[in-house]
């Protein structure tokens, strides 16, 4: 089989971390490579552990706070996406978290199988946001006219929104890989979006696409 999703575990509660493994590594496809009740602690760590998704909880103990967190592992190692789940959805720490780099946002009241398909889309550099901290966020998190991007980028942006690849953006409109990923660069610079998790909701606030259609 192909590798496995590595992930790390951070939260300050050892029966979430021990839940949580319990429950992810029943997946053939997921194997916990590290877990640190603080930042400090997962910071040390992260070079060793080198994960491809971090699972990383908001409220952390001492000096370092999950959003800081997300921010230093983005820092350190650019591939290893970061899912938050917390119990805290208000809009200041929704949008903080995501302008850090976070690229899933999921209530710790969630589904478990809505956790694992975030992880998984996560791992494939794809975003998944619980519906009601998507609606708490669109009036603030991002500003800016569509009429910026071009037609085309308009185009790669209602389908980076619906969840595709860039494999699957290029197929869809018959252009290479490469520059897909050089349409999501200027639509990003354009929009002054940190990451892709923030285009989708800019394309949602600007009618672009619905929530009903975002699919990861």
């Amino acid at each position: 089989m192909a590798d496995k999703i590595r992930i790390i575990l951070i939260d300050d509660h050892h029966v979430v971390r021990q839940g949580l493994r319990s429950y992810l590594e029943s997946f053939p496809d997921m194997q916990i490579v590290g877990e640190a009740a603080n930042g400090e602690v997962a910071l040390e760590n992260l070079e060793n552990w080198l994960p491809d998704v971090a699972v990383v909880d908001l409220q952390l103990p001492g000096g370092i706070d999950g959003i800081e967190t997300t921010r230093r592992i983005r820092a350190i190692t650019p591939h290893t996406q970061v899912v938050v789940l917390t119990a805290h959805t208000d809009e200041a720490r929704v949008v903080a978290a995501l302008r850090a780099g976070a690229i899933g946002y999921l209530r710790k009241d969630t589904q478990p199988e809505t956790l694992l398909t975030a992880i998984r889309a996560a791992a494939r550099g794809q975003s998944l946001l619980d519906p009601a901290v998507a609606n708490v966020v669109l009036q603030e998190l991002v500003g800016g006219n569509k009429d910026e991007l071009t037609v085309r980028e308009i185009e790669v942006l209602k389908l980076l929104a619906g969840g595709r690849t860039n494999r699957e953006i290029a197929e869809s409109l018959v252009i290479g890989e490469e520059t897909v990923k050089t349409h999501v660069g200027n639509i990003l610079a354009k929009l002054h979006l940190a990451h892709r998790a923030q285009a989708v909701l800019y394309a949602v606030k600007r009618g672009l696409i619905s929530l009903d259609e975002i699919d990861v």
